[in-house]
């Protein structure tokens, strides 16, 4: 019976380390400047957001965007249903970071960890977007208006990367910063309400 009971227990232990050791890296980065969604969620500046209010650098999902990465629709999750608020658009009324088109910008993220990247790149909506509906590929414009390239090398605590925002644009818009990680199958997603 002891033998069993030793056995068991041994099988469980087994079982449980290799789920811990499977499951996927927590995330690591989520834009701060435009505030992102989970930006937003996370210092309480919007409420109601559930698991993201406590892991806003989680929002990582399959790299190789557009072409790849998370379904229309679960962008702004990465792909994660635990963070679908952040896909829900709330009517349109997420708090908006007002901006001067063709300016020079300085986009920031705040990393928890950080990994070999390949870029970060940054996308948006083309104009006669409707923000009261989920973030979909035919929503955004088809070529990123900045990349920044890391080439393999690991971002600061607090990145910044210098670019101009993109012309020609007024009202409500979102943008999609996706950073890209060289050593792993992931990148991270952080949905940003502007206004220009």
């Amino acid at each position: 019976m002891r033998k069993r009971i030793t056995a068991a227990a041994i099988g469980t232990a087994l079982g449980v380390s290799a789920v811990l050791f499977a499951a996927p890296a927590q995330g690591h980065g989520f834009g701060t400047d435009p505030a992102s969604r989970q930006a937003n969620c996370a210092d309480g500046t919007v409420t109601g957001c559930g698991a993201i209010e406590h892991e806003p650098q989680s929002v990582e999902g399959p790299k190789g965007f557009p072409e790849a990465g998370p379904e229309d629709g679960a962008i702004c999750s990465g792909g994660n249903d635990a963070f679908k608020e952040l896909d829900d658009p709330r009517g349109g009324d997420w708090p908006a970071t007002k901006l001067t088109p063709g300016s020079d910008h300085t986009f920031k993220w705040s990393m928890t960890a950080m990994h070999s990247t390949t870029d970060f790149s940054f996308y948006v909506t083309k104009d006669g977007w409707d923000p009261a509906k989920p973030l979909t590929r035919a929503d955004l414009e088809a070529e990123p208006f900045l990349t920044v390239p890391m080439d393999g090398e690991k971002p600061p605590a607090e990145w910044t990367g210098e670019g101009k925002l993109p012309e020609g644009k007024s009202g409500r818009h979102l943008i999609l910063g996706v950073w890209t990680i060289a050593d792993t199958a992931n990148a991270f997603y952080a949905c940003s309400d502007v206004e220009f």
